[in-house]
């Protein structure tokens, strides 16, 4: 079949094996030195080991591959003596949410009422300068983009971080994505693009604690290389508990 799937440049791995761990299904391994991915099947190509390359050595590249097997990585993480992910194996077999990835996992949050005496009084002013906001409607030559302090958020942040418009949002341009939805090659495109053509003082990227969301963070970083700028790099981890990491 024809999916997406994490594509190894040997070339610029060094070895570091920070990749390693952050695949829960266990994929990848060091091998004489370098990442590999060591089966196809094992691969749900959502990219959670991207933003941990320091290299820019991993991407996610859209090829014939054999199909994702849920089944496949519970039995070779049992051979390797590792618990499997929540969300695999054959328990998990129903219409699939993810395919196991942390971002897919319900859960309830325990949020007890702020105090009367907490909220601030009156409607809080929207940090929000111009619209739209999503990714794929910003042109690479919206005028608002010109000389701007670039903000790119996971869409879910907002939600998560009561705080968003006043921490985050003030005084920059918007854009949100998620590299788990979306067309992440597409937004590596746009992206460098946007910072190719305008003077961005400082690309801010704020992305949630789930490892597929990294990917914002590896598309940050491979957007700032292609466009041949030096372009200040920011990344800000939001918990899904709505804290800073």
């Amino acid at each position: 079949m024809i999916r997406e799937i994490v594509k190894i440049d040997e070339e610029k791995c060094n070895g570091c094996g920070l990749c390693v761990p952050s695949c829960a299904e266990g994929a990848i391994k060091i091998v004489n030195g370098k990442a590999k991915l060591i089966a196809d099947n094992l691969c749900d190509g959502l990219g959670a080991c991207l933003g941990d390359c320091p290299e820019g050595a991993i991407t996610i590249e859209r090829r014939e591959a054999e199909e994702f097997d849920e089944v496949a990585v519970e039995e070779h993480l049992n051979k390797e003596g590792k618990p499997a992910p929540a969300g695999h194996g054959p328990a998990a077999h129903a219409p699939a949410h993810g395919g196991g990835c942390p971002s897919a996992r319900v859960m309830n949050i325990d949020r007890q009422p702020a105090p009367a005496a907490a909220e601030e009084a009156g409607t809080r002013q929207s940090q929000l300068r111009q619209w739209p906001v999503q990714m794929h409607l910003v042109p690479p030559t919206a005028p608002f983009l010109r000389d701007a302090d670039l903000l790119l958020a996971a869409d879910c942040a907002p939600f998560a971080y009561a705080d968003f418009h006043k921490d985050f949002l003030a005084g920059k341009a918007l854009l949100i994505g998620c590299p788990k939805l979306d067309d992440g090659q597409a937004y590596l495109e746009k992206l460098t693009a946007m910072l190719r053509g305008n003077n961005i003082k400082r690309l801010t990227v704020v992305h949630m604690e789930v490892p597929c969301c990294s990917g914002l963070i590896a598309i940050a970083r491979q957007a700032i290389a292609a466009c041949g700028k030096d372009v200040p790099l920011e990344t800000i981890r939001i918990g899904i508990q709505g804290d800073v990491k």
